[in-house]
């Protein structure tokens, strides 16, 4: 009958430092005849050798087994890093209204120029464009989503072509009625608004019966003078008027 079957394990052994091994033969190859102050003193010996080794091994055991935790954590960390957001580049618009000042009779078409230029590729998907003038009575859209909002009105439409940059107005059949300044606007994808610097937009009136501009400032101006002229005339002939009157009386009595 056989015996119970030994298991063997293995085990790691940290190196044993020279001093300690030293005592541990000393210790075994003291006599049983050896002084007892020669025994105690190896058995300090041996105590203060083996706290040493304790020691060591407890330091070896933390310096090395803190390196992978530590390495491990850091690779953890910076793979639970959320991936960097890429900032879209922002939108450069810029918006010319030409000319400054337009002058315009009754009856004529009106074309205030409108051109936006930017770095990156803009379509007709991409904005929108707006046009109001601003008078003496406020502010009135005119047109807004590049669409004509203005009731009953085919007078004014975009004639530009956006995909080219160009978002002119035309203003057909004038009136006195369209003077103001009219501001051309432009939106982009991301909200931004860029505005023009304006067109201000003066009507004057058709040539009257006399081949002068019948505008209020010049009827105003032609009244103004023929009263001033009326005056005049009263002011000098009146004592020659009287003068004449004196002679008359004068003569008739004579006769």
């Amino acid at each position: 009958m056989r015996g119970p079957v030994a298991t063997m394990h293995t085990y790691f052994v940290p190196p044993v430092p020279p001093a300690l091994l030293f005592l541990l033969v000393l210790l075994v190859r003291v006599r049983p005849h050896t002084s007892a102050a020669m025994r105690q003193h190896v058995g300090k010996l041996y105590a203060s050798a083996v706290s040493s080794f304790l020691f060591f091994l407890l330091v070896d055991v933390g310096v090395s087994g803190g390196n992978p935790s530590t390495e491990r954590a850091a690779v953890s960390h910076r793979a639970a890093q959320p991936p960097l957001l890429t900032t879209p580049e922002p939108w450069h618009l810029l918006v010319t209204q030409t000319p400054a000042k337009e002058k315009a009779k009754e009856g004529e078409t009106v074309v205030l120029n409108c051109h936006f230029s930017s770095p990156q590729r803009l379509s007709l998907a991409d904005l929108t464009v707006k046009w109001y003038k601003e008078d003496e009575k406020g502010q009135m859209d005119l047109l807004e989503n590049n669409v004509t909002i203005l009731p009953n009105n085919s007078r004014i439409f975009l004639s530009g072509d956006l995909s080219q940059g160009d978002a002119s107005l035309v203003i057909l059949n004038v009136t006195t009625g369209d003077h103001g300044i009219y501001y051309c606007e432009v939106t982009l994808p991301d909200g931004k608004v860029v505005t023009g610097d304006g067109t201000k937009l003066r009507i004057r009136r058709a040539l009257g019966l006399f081949g002068i501009e019948e505008s209020i400032g010049t009827i105003i101006g032609v009244v103004a003078a023929g009263i001033g002229g009326l005056v005049i005339l009263i002011i000098v002939l009146t004592p020659q008027l009287r003068r004449c009157a004196l002679c008359m009386k004068q003569g008739s009595h004579q006769a």
